[in-house]
C-alpha cells in the first residue's frame, strides 16, 4: 500500500495517515514498526531493490559468454525490459532526489555506487586486456548505463512511447554499438544485424534545408 502511494504521490505528497487509512490500520501501528516517515520510505525502497536485485543481474549479464556487442546489447535489453514492466523504483528514487535529499544520498552511497562499480570493474578488465581504450572506467560505466536508463525514463515516465515507438532489441543494439565505437581500442564493431527499423525521425536522403539569416560571403 505504501509503495504505490509513494510512487504515485511522492514522499511529500503522501502522509502516514493516508497510508494507514488505505491499509485499514491504526496510524500508531505504522510508527511501531518505523520510527519515522523517512524510515518507512527507505524500507519501501530497500524492498524494491531486494526484489529486483539489479547489482546481481548486472554481474550475471557481464559474465555470460559472447562478444562485447552481444554482452552489452543483452545487458541493455534486460534493463529496458525490466524497467518497462515496473517503473515504481524509478519513481521512488526521482521523488526522493527532488523532495528528500537525505534518502537520495543514502540510496546512492548504499546501492548506486556499488552498481556502477560492477560495470567499472568490467571496463577496467577490458582496458587491461587492451580491448578498450584508456579511459576512466567509472565514467565509461556511467555513460553506458546512463544512455539505457535515460531512454527508459523518456519512454516510460515521460510518455515518449506514445509518440515514438522503438523495439527493445533495436534500441539495445544501437546504444551498445554507439558506446562501443568510442570504447574499443581498434574502433571496430561487428556489423548490425538485419533488425526491423523504427520510423522515428527518418528523413529523405536530400532534405530541403532553409537557412535564415545566413549570408554567403564567398566571391
Amino acid at each position: 500500500m505504501a509503495t504505490g502511494l509513494f510512487a504515485r504521490q511522492g514522499f511529500q505528497g503522501t502522509t502516514t495517515k493516508e497510508i494507514s487509512a488505505r491499509a485499514r490500520v491504526n496510524e500508531a501501528l505504522i510508527f511501531r514498526h518505523f520510527p519515522s516517515k523517512d524510515d518507512l520510505y527507505w524500507a519501501v525502497i530497500e524492498r524494491k531493490i531486494s526484489s529486483a536485485s539489479p547489482r546481481e543481474r548486472l554481474r550475471r549479464n557481464l559474465e555470460l559468454a559472447g562478444d562485447d556487442l552481444e554482452v552489452f546489447s543483452r545487458l541493455a535489453s534486460e534493463i529496458l525490459e525490466r524497467r518497462a514492466k515496473d517503473q515504481t523504483l524509478s519513481r521512488l528514487l526521482l521523488f526522493s532526489a527532488l523532495e528528500n535529499h537525505r534518502l537520495s544520498h543514502r540510496f546512492f552511497s548504499t546501492y548506486v555506487a556499488e552498481y556502477y562499480d560492477v560495470m567499472a570493474d568490467f571496463v577496467r578488465k577490458r582496458i587491461a586486456e587492451k580491448r578498450f581504450r584508456e579511459v576512466d572506467p567509472l565514467l565509461a560505466a556511467r555513460g553506458f548505463l546512463g544512455m539505457i536508463i535515460y531512454h527508459s525514463w523518456i519512454q516510460e515516465l515521460f510518455g515518449g512511447k506514445r509518440f515514438q515507438k522503438f523495439r527493445v532489441q533495436e534500441v539495445s543494439q544501437t546504444l551498445a554499438r554507439i558506446w562501443l565505437q568510442g570504447m574499443l581500442a581498434d574502433t571496430k564493431v561487428a556489423p548490425s544485424k538485419n533488425l526491423p527499423k523504427s520510423k522515428n525521425g527518418i528523413r529523405s536522403p536530400h532534405p530541403k534545408v532553409q537557412q535564415h539569416g545566413v549570408r554567403n560571403h564567398a566571391k
